[in-house]
Protein backbone atom coordinates (compact mmCIF):
# COMPACT_ATOMS: atom_id res chain seq x y z
CA UNK A 1 0.00 0.00 0.00
CA UNK A 2 1.29 3.48 -0.89
CA UNK A 3 1.61 6.11 1.57
CA UNK A 4 2.63 10.05 0.73
CA UNK A 5 5.51 12.05 2.60
CA UNK A 6 5.21 12.67 6.61
CA UNK A 7 3.30 15.39 7.36
CA UNK A 8 4.82 16.85 10.40
CA UNK A 9 1.57 19.02 11.16
CA UNK A 10 -0.79 16.63 10.90
CA UNK A 11 0.89 14.05 12.74
CA UNK A 12 1.27 16.68 15.46
CA UNK A 13 -2.46 17.42 15.40
CA UNK A 14 -3.09 13.24 16.09
CA UNK A 15 -0.86 13.56 19.32
CA UNK A 16 -2.51 16.30 20.18
CA UNK A 17 -6.37 15.22 19.84
CA UNK A 18 -5.52 11.64 21.25
CA UNK A 19 -3.66 12.59 23.82
CA UNK A 20 -6.70 15.27 24.59
CA UNK A 21 -9.23 12.48 24.39
CA UNK A 22 -7.45 10.15 26.88
CA UNK A 23 -7.35 13.18 29.77
CA UNK A 24 -11.45 13.42 29.19
CA UNK A 25 -11.49 9.80 29.35
CA UNK A 26 -10.45 9.21 32.43
CA UNK A 27 -12.99 11.87 33.62
CA UNK A 28 -16.02 9.33 32.98
CA UNK A 29 -17.86 8.83 36.15
CA UNK A 30 -17.86 5.22 37.11
CA UNK A 31 -21.14 4.87 38.37
CA UNK A 32 -23.23 2.01 37.10
CA UNK A 33 -26.13 2.08 34.65
CA UNK A 34 -28.69 -0.57 35.32
CA UNK A 35 -29.93 -2.78 32.37
CA UNK A 36 -33.33 -1.64 31.97
CA UNK A 37 -31.99 2.02 31.85
CA UNK A 38 -29.77 1.22 29.19
CA UNK A 39 -32.15 -0.86 27.84
CA UNK A 40 -34.55 2.02 27.47
CA UNK A 41 -31.96 4.06 25.83
CA UNK A 42 -31.07 1.41 22.91
CA UNK A 43 -34.67 1.30 22.20
CA UNK A 44 -34.79 5.28 21.55
CA UNK A 45 -31.68 5.22 19.69
CA UNK A 46 -33.28 2.55 17.39
CA UNK A 47 -35.84 4.93 16.30
CA UNK A 48 -33.31 6.80 14.41
CA UNK A 49 -30.39 4.73 13.71
CA UNK A 50 -32.05 1.49 13.13
CA UNK A 51 -32.31 -2.40 14.33
CA UNK A 52 -28.72 -3.24 15.67
CA UNK A 53 -27.85 0.33 14.79
CA UNK A 54 -27.32 -0.66 10.77
CA UNK A 55 -28.54 2.57 10.24
CA UNK A 56 -31.96 3.82 8.60
CA UNK A 57 -32.40 6.12 5.11
CA UNK A 58 -35.82 8.43 5.73
CA UNK A 59 -36.00 11.83 5.17
CA UNK A 60 -32.11 12.12 5.64
CA UNK A 61 -29.51 8.94 6.14
CA UNK A 62 -28.55 7.86 9.95
CA UNK A 63 -25.29 6.63 10.93
CA UNK A 64 -24.77 2.94 11.24
CA UNK A 65 -23.61 3.05 14.44
CA UNK A 66 -22.85 -1.27 15.05
CA UNK A 67 -19.51 -1.79 15.33
CA UNK A 68 -18.00 1.70 16.23
CA UNK A 69 -15.32 2.39 17.52
CA UNK A 70 -16.30 3.34 21.78
CA UNK A 71 -13.94 6.15 22.02
CA UNK A 72 -15.07 7.38 19.19
CA UNK A 73 -18.93 7.20 19.75
CA UNK A 74 -18.53 8.78 23.16
CA UNK A 75 -16.08 11.41 21.96
CA UNK A 76 -19.03 12.23 19.93
CA UNK A 77 -21.40 12.46 21.94
CA UNK A 78 -19.81 14.98 23.91
CA UNK A 79 -18.81 17.07 21.03
CA UNK A 80 -22.80 17.02 20.48
CA UNK A 81 -23.32 18.03 24.17
CA UNK A 82 -20.15 20.84 24.20
CA UNK A 83 -21.62 22.16 20.98
CA UNK A 84 -18.21 20.93 19.24
CA UNK A 85 -20.40 19.49 16.81
CA UNK A 86 -23.88 20.77 15.76
CA UNK A 87 -26.68 18.70 15.63
CA UNK A 88 -29.87 19.86 17.40
CA UNK A 89 -31.49 16.85 17.40
CA UNK A 90 -28.43 14.89 18.76
CA UNK A 91 -27.82 17.82 21.07
CA UNK A 92 -31.13 17.53 22.80
CA UNK A 93 -30.52 13.23 23.02
CA UNK A 94 -26.46 13.60 24.12
CA UNK A 95 -26.99 16.54 26.60
CA UNK A 96 -29.15 14.88 28.91
CA UNK A 97 -27.00 11.50 29.26
CA UNK A 98 -24.94 10.37 31.92
CA UNK A 99 -21.08 9.50 31.39
CA UNK A 100 -21.60 6.31 32.29
CA UNK A 101 -25.08 6.11 29.95
CA UNK A 102 -22.81 7.45 27.07
CA UNK A 103 -19.96 4.99 27.84
CA UNK A 104 -22.55 1.93 27.85
CA UNK A 105 -23.87 2.65 25.02
CA UNK A 106 -20.48 2.96 23.42
CA UNK A 107 -19.75 -0.55 24.11
CA UNK A 108 -23.05 -1.80 22.88
CA UNK A 109 -22.72 -0.35 19.76
CA UNK A 110 -19.65 -2.06 19.26
CA UNK A 111 -20.60 -5.20 19.94
CA UNK A 112 -23.25 -5.28 17.29
CA UNK A 113 -22.81 -6.38 13.79
CA UNK A 114 -25.74 -6.16 11.28
CA UNK A 115 -25.26 -6.62 7.66
CA UNK A 116 -24.36 -3.18 5.79
CA UNK A 117 -27.59 -1.70 4.18
CA UNK A 118 -25.45 -1.03 1.18
CA UNK A 119 -26.96 0.87 -2.10
CA UNK A 120 -24.17 2.54 -3.74
CA UNK A 121 -22.97 2.42 -7.15
CA UNK A 122 -21.04 -0.46 -7.41
CA UNK A 123 -19.03 1.04 -9.80
CA UNK A 124 -17.65 3.55 -7.94
CA UNK A 125 -16.38 0.97 -5.73
CA UNK A 126 -13.07 0.93 -7.82
CA UNK A 127 -12.25 4.32 -7.99
CA UNK A 128 -13.11 4.64 -3.92
CA UNK A 129 -10.35 1.66 -3.29
CA UNK A 130 -7.89 3.41 -4.87
CA UNK A 131 -8.70 6.88 -3.09
CA UNK A 132 -9.01 5.11 0.78
CA UNK A 133 -5.19 2.99 0.15
CA UNK A 134 -3.52 5.42 -1.82
CA UNK A 135 -4.53 9.23 -0.88
CA UNK A 136 -4.51 11.84 -3.47
CA UNK A 137 -0.89 12.88 -3.31
CA UNK A 138 -1.23 16.06 -5.59
CA UNK A 139 -4.19 16.95 -3.63
CA UNK A 140 -2.35 16.22 -0.12
CA UNK A 141 -4.83 13.95 0.66
CA UNK A 142 -3.22 11.16 2.45
CA UNK A 143 -4.35 6.85 2.55
CA UNK A 144 -7.64 7.39 4.40
CA UNK A 145 -6.39 3.76 5.90
CA UNK A 146 -3.37 5.67 7.56
CA UNK A 147 -6.08 6.87 10.30
CA UNK A 148 -8.84 4.22 9.96
CA UNK A 149 -6.43 0.75 9.15
CA UNK A 150 -6.51 -1.13 6.09
CA UNK A 151 -9.94 -2.55 6.88
CA UNK A 152 -11.73 0.70 7.45
CA UNK A 153 -12.45 -0.70 10.87
CA UNK A 154 -10.83 2.52 12.80
CA UNK A 155 -8.80 2.91 16.20
CA UNK A 156 -9.71 4.72 19.23
CA UNK A 157 -10.46 8.35 18.01
CA UNK A 158 -10.64 7.59 14.92
CA UNK A 159 -13.97 6.11 13.74
CA UNK A 160 -15.13 2.48 11.98
CA UNK A 161 -16.25 3.63 8.25
CA UNK A 162 -16.83 0.04 7.20
CA UNK A 163 -20.28 -0.43 6.56
CA UNK A 164 -21.43 3.16 6.97
CA UNK A 165 -24.31 4.43 4.50
CA UNK A 166 -22.54 6.34 1.66
CA UNK A 167 -24.71 9.07 1.57
CA UNK A 168 -24.53 9.24 5.20
CA UNK A 169 -20.49 9.99 4.28
CA UNK A 170 -21.33 12.06 1.27
CA UNK A 171 -23.09 14.71 3.15
CA UNK A 172 -20.79 14.42 6.35
CA UNK A 173 -17.88 15.59 4.08
CA UNK A 174 -19.03 17.71 1.49
CA UNK A 175 -20.39 19.37 4.92
CA UNK A 176 -17.93 19.34 7.23
CA UNK A 177 -17.10 22.62 7.93
CA UNK A 178 -20.32 23.30 9.10
CA UNK A 179 -20.91 20.96 11.82
CA UNK A 180 -17.68 20.25 12.72
CA UNK A 181 -14.86 21.83 14.63
CA UNK A 182 -17.26 24.39 15.97
CA UNK A 183 -14.95 25.59 18.67
CA UNK A 184 -11.23 25.99 17.98
CA UNK A 185 -10.61 26.38 21.18
CA UNK A 186 -11.17 22.43 22.10
CA UNK A 187 -10.22 20.46 19.20
CA UNK A 188 -10.84 17.33 18.37
CA UNK A 189 -10.50 14.56 14.97
CA UNK A 190 -12.61 17.21 13.05
CA UNK A 191 -8.77 19.28 13.16
CA UNK A 192 -7.12 16.35 10.79
CA UNK A 193 -10.25 15.59 8.88
CA UNK A 194 -11.06 19.20 7.51
CA UNK A 195 -8.11 19.57 4.84
CA UNK A 196 -8.88 16.19 3.78
CA UNK A 197 -12.39 16.57 3.15
CA UNK A 198 -11.36 20.15 1.73
CA UNK A 199 -8.95 18.45 -0.27
CA UNK A 200 -11.86 15.65 -2.42
CA UNK A 201 -14.00 16.77 -5.07
CA UNK A 202 -17.34 15.85 -4.33
CA UNK A 203 -16.83 12.79 -7.40
CA UNK A 204 -14.32 11.14 -5.57
CA UNK A 205 -15.80 11.42 -2.30
CA UNK A 206 -19.17 9.67 -3.70
CA UNK A 207 -16.24 6.82 -4.83
CA UNK A 208 -15.08 6.34 -1.59
CA UNK A 209 -18.32 6.20 0.51
CA UNK A 210 -19.60 3.68 -2.14
CA UNK A 211 -16.55 1.84 -1.28
CA UNK A 212 -16.79 1.93 2.28
CA UNK A 213 -20.59 1.11 2.07
CA UNK A 214 -19.46 -2.42 1.32
CA UNK A 215 -16.67 -3.35 3.53
CA UNK A 216 -18.14 -5.73 6.46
Amino acid sequence: MKHISSQPLLQAAILAIVFSAAGRAEQSSTVAVSKQELQAKIEYCKTCHGLSGQGFRGAFPMPRLAEQQPEYLENQLRAFIERRRTNPVMFNVAHVLSPSMVTALAAHFKDLNPKPLGGAPRELMAAGKTIYEDGLPGANVPPCASCHGPEAKGDGAFPRLAGQLHDYIFRKLVNWSRERGQDPAKPDTSAIMEPIAHGLTEPQIAAVAAYLSYLE
